[in-house]
């Protein structure tokens, strides 16, 4: 026991240090800047483009009040923005329990705002980044400027890093004729010590506040780029209707838009249907204009709803009897649906506000949504007959799909869950551990099996080009022998039966050649996964490979270009190198995967300490469903519309 004495006097001398002295206090907005990402979730592009959310957030909330009509946001040359409202203003008298300017307390203060307290001159539903707002982008900004116009009056606020530079001031009053009335302006310049991204992507913008007019109905945004002098506004007096009509403007429709909204208990409902002669499904769900990627309890009614309306209009119509009642999913094929809720307290799961979890609205949006949909079917006949038809062939192709799945599966048990004959396996079990690489043909397969680490890397050579399944149900899909073949090699299963945790590998790498029916073998790859195995991709484990498009040799030096630009560097580089100016530069253009030996292949392309590989995402769910059914569907204009805007941005294309 006498050993421990020490030990044990050690932990009592520390323990005593251990005082209210060392507990450290982040007061204001320090504790933004100490860890900015558990305020906007990263430094990097989305918590750049966060901040911006965070302000126009704010004066959408003005809108969705009803106080605003128009936003204004500008970026500026140097990466800064400007926001701009027409809304009430933020008040700038003396706040009473923080002693200070309601401006600066809003500016200054973690939670603090019209958002909290429940007092009605304050916001009923409003966005943000769980209330803590604008704040946190004054915290992350080198340099912010406030101005507001109030009751004819003009105030502005400086601020450095979350400090205020200055106090509130009145600096005049607004010229009568002056379009800008009363609203708040803000300017902030984000602070180039915090974030890694320090640019703005027009793309990204644009396509958020597109969104964000669609959800808003009547507002007016504006966006200015003074980087490229590029300007557009978004107005759609139709809200969801014109935003459902967006989404279906190149699909062949099934029916009108449907429309439905209604409040109860302070919970606005808003909902917009249309039916598509699609395969897939695609719902946005939304509360208080925050995208919910992953649904939760509106979308959970929203489907209760949908079903048990379809079901009661198709018994009650003759098109089926009630031991027949069709599924969920069989109503939800060519499905096109966006559902907003507006409420007083949302309850988001996670930082991101991926998921509502508020139980009060499931029953709320089943009661709006169900009774609305009962009225419009009786309402409109012809359109609800289109609608059951579709259904009762969805149904009819599931019971099919399942019996194909059902046989692939029960091959697979009567064969000993043997894997196809092509794999070549590795002998790691450990999916964290193992890759496999769908390879483009036998030649290249070839190569890969040679060249490849045998412990944790296996090979699945695929012959031509696959099914398009953009346009195919399950059924179809699975009479192809080489997706049955990759289904079986992955042996999670697929469709309703698909199960994460049994995936074979954690690293699943499409590797084709650098031409163009390389190009397209990929893009039917991506097409399978992004629409039959989303969850892979949502989790990590899809990849595409980055094999070299040269080998640059002079002299005895040699390398590998994965680009023209670093092409014409080794040439460069190896030539200065060279006494002898005359020797020739050997490039070797690299058009196929089997044009490379197996020891190429692995240092290049597989070797984990050399390789480079591109990580499949999906940042915007929209957007990919756009481009998969432009690019894969069978309307032909929109695909000849998008290889000719885009064109001119390809170089030195192989065919």
């Amino acid at each position: 026991m006498a050993k421990n004495k020490p030990e044990k006097e050690a932990k009592e001398k520390d323990t005593k240090k251990y005082t209210a002295e060392q507990i450290t206090v982040l007061e204001g907005l320090e504790p933004v800047r100490k860890r900015p990402g558990m305020y906007i979730g990263n430094t990097a592009k989305e918590g750049f483009h966060h901040l911006l959310s965070e302000v126009v957030d704010n004066a959408i909330d003005e809108a969705m009040a009803g106080y605003a009509k128009q936003v204004q946001i500008l970026i500026h040359a140097d990466n800064s923005a400007t926001v701009i409202d027409d809304g009430r203003g933020i008040p700038v008298d003396i706040h009473k329990q923080t002693k200070k300017s309601a401006l600066e307390t809003v500016l200054t203060m973690l939670h603090a705002g019209g958002k909290f307290g429940g007092d009605a001159s304050g916001y009923k539903v409003s966005g943000g980044l769980h209330g803590v707002g604008v704040s946190v982008v004054n915290a992350l900004s080198e340099y912010l400027k406030a101005e507001v116009r109030r009751d004819g009056k003009i105030y502005t606020q400086e601020y450095k890093r979350g400090k205020p530079t200055t106090k509130v001031k009145l600096i005049g009053k607004v010229p009568p004729k002056d379009s800008w009335q009363h609203g708040t302006k803000i300017f902030y310049r984000p602070d180039a010590e915090v974030f890694t991204e320090k640019e703005f992507d027009i793309n990204f913008v644009l396509d958020h506040y597109r969104q964000q007019a669609y959800l808003t109905r009547g507002v007016h945004i504006i966006i200015n780029d003074e980087r490229t002098n590029f300007s557009y506004q978004y107005y759609f007096e139709g809200g969801l209707v014109s935003y459902i009509k967006h989404i279906n403007r190149n699909k062949i429709v099934k029916t009108s838009p449907i429309y439905i909204t209604k409040t109860v208990d302070q919970i606005m409902v808003e909902c917009a249907i249309q039916y598509s002669d699609e395969f897939t499904e695609n719902v946005l769900t939304f509360a208080n204009n925050i995208h919910t990627p992953e649904g939760g309890m509106h979308l959970t009614g929203f489907r209760a709803a949908l079903t048990r309306s379809l079901n009661n209009y198709g018994i009650k119509n003759g098109y089926f009897k009630e031991s027949d009642k069709v599924t969920g999913e069989d109503m939800r094929e060519g499905l096109n649906a966006i559902i907003s809720v507006k409420l007083p307290n949302p309850q988001f799961e996670g930082q991101t506000k991926a998921k509502l979890g508020n139980a009060e609205v499931r029953g709320i949006v089943e009661d709006v949504v169900g009774s609305g949909l009962e009225f419009w079917l009786e309402e409109h006949p012809s359109d609800a007959s289109r609608i059951l038809e579709k259904v009762l062939l969805a149904s009819k192709a599931r019971l099919a799909a399942r019996a194909a799945r059902d046989a692939v599966i029960r091959k697979g048990v009567l064969e000993g869950l043997a894997l196809p004959g092509k794999l070549a396996d590795c002998s790691e079990s450990d999916p964290s551990k193992s890759e496999l690489y769908i390879v483009e043909g036998d030649s290249a397969g070839g190569s890969a099996k040679q060249g490849r680490d045998r412990r944790f890397q296996a090979i699945l050579p695929l012959r031509g080009k696959i099914l398009n399944v953009e346009r195919a149900r399950l059924d179809k899909m699975l009479s192809s022998q080489e997706i049955r073949n990759l289904i079986i090699a992955l042996g999670a299963g697929v469709g309703d039966q698909f199960k994460l945790e049994n995936l074979r590998y954690h690293r699943i790498i499409i590797m084709t050649d650098a031409d163009v029916d390389g190009a397209h073998i990929r893009t039917l790859l991506l097409t399978l996964f992004y629409r039959n195995f989303p969850d892979i991709i949502h989790s990590g484990y899809l990849y595409i490979a980055q094999p070299p498009l040269f080998r640059v040799q002079v002299g005895k030096n040699a390398a590998y270009a994965f680009s023209e630009k670093e092409r014409d560097f080794l040439v460069e580089k190896f030539s200065k190198e060279l006494k002898d100016k005359k020797v020739t530069a050997n490039i070797q253009r690299y058009k196929g995967l089997g044009e490379m030996n197996p020891v190429q292949l692995w240092e290049t392309t597989m070797d984990p300490a050399n390789r480079v590989m591109l990580r499949v995402e999906v940042e915007d769910a929209e957007k990919a469903n756009r481009i998969f059914e432009t690019l894969m569907g069978d309307e032909v204009l929109p695909r000849k519309h998008f290889i000719q805007t885009h064109a001119k941005a390809v170089k030195n294309l192989d065919i």
